[in-house]
């Protein structure tokens, strides 16, 4: 009980107390190259992301780092739990943003953190604003920001994992940049297995071989799909 309370009111502390930074953020000079500009922005989420995982007393694993390759990736990731966002920035050296869901942008505080950390909102009641989430995400990826997706479109609350929604790949077909695999195991032990509060989880995340691409490469983004689920899935 204690626990869970802190963990709420760290959760909304922080961000309240770090707001000033993101005006500050926001004015860095455009001359600062984008991988160290990333690094400076995502120092406070990181942060707060690590600590918010640190207080429910769960301990995160994470194998094969080394293989992520530099310069801006998408990372495609199967979806647990709601913590998998949080274990994701907080344990993870490379800075990262995400594509989410735009109901998000009704939690106080938190959209004006994700849009400094260049995450794309979608909106997939709306088929025509999902494209335009998607060609943006797209130019993201091209001006060196790297991108996590889950393209199960929702959490599986288990170590079984959804179906591939079709369409999150492109991200990478058009924008050419590496796809690197995650594989997220016991996330769900922490909130969605807990009847109430947090539970202390073991959690595993292993980082697959990326996937690279040519210019002069021809990709069905469907087959990378069904490539990188499998990938995914053989890790967990």
């Amino acid at each position: 009980m204690i626990r869970t309370a802190w963990w709420f009111v760290f959760f909304f502390g922080y961000l309240l107390y770090s707001l000033p930074t993101i005006k500050r953020v926001k004015n860095l000079d455009s001359d600062i190259p984008t991988e160290k500009r990333d690094a400076i922005i995502h120092q406070k989420p990181k942060t707060w992301a690590k600590r918010l995982v640190e207080i429910t007393g769960s301990n995160i694993n994470v194998i094969g780092e080394e293989k992520i390759p530099k310069g801006a990736v998408l990372f495609v990731s199967n979806h647990q739990g709601n913590f998998d966002v949080p274990i994701l920035i907080g344990f993870l050296e490379k800075p990262l943003g995400f594509i989410s869901k735009v109901e998000v942008k009704k939690i106080p505080f938190i959209p004006r953190w994700m849009e400094a950390m260049n995450c794309v909102f979608i909106d997939r009641s709306d088929r025509r604003k999902a494209v335009q989430s998607i060609r943006d995400g797209i130019a993201t990826l091209k001006k060196g920001h790297s991108l996590v997706i889950f393209p199960e479109g929702t959490r599986s609350k288990g170590e079984s994992m959804g179906e591939f929604k079709k369409g999150g790949l492109k991200l990478a077909t058009e924008s050419r940049v590496p796809v690197v695999p995650i594989s997220i195991s016991g996330s769900y032990k922490i909130m969605e297995e807990s009847k109430f509060g947090f539970k202390p989880s073991n959690v595993t995340i292993t980082i697959g071989d990326p996937i690279f691409f040519s210019e002069d490469d021809k990709i069905d983004a469907n087959e990378l799909n069904i490539t990188v689920q499998k990938m995914i899935q053989n890790n967990l």
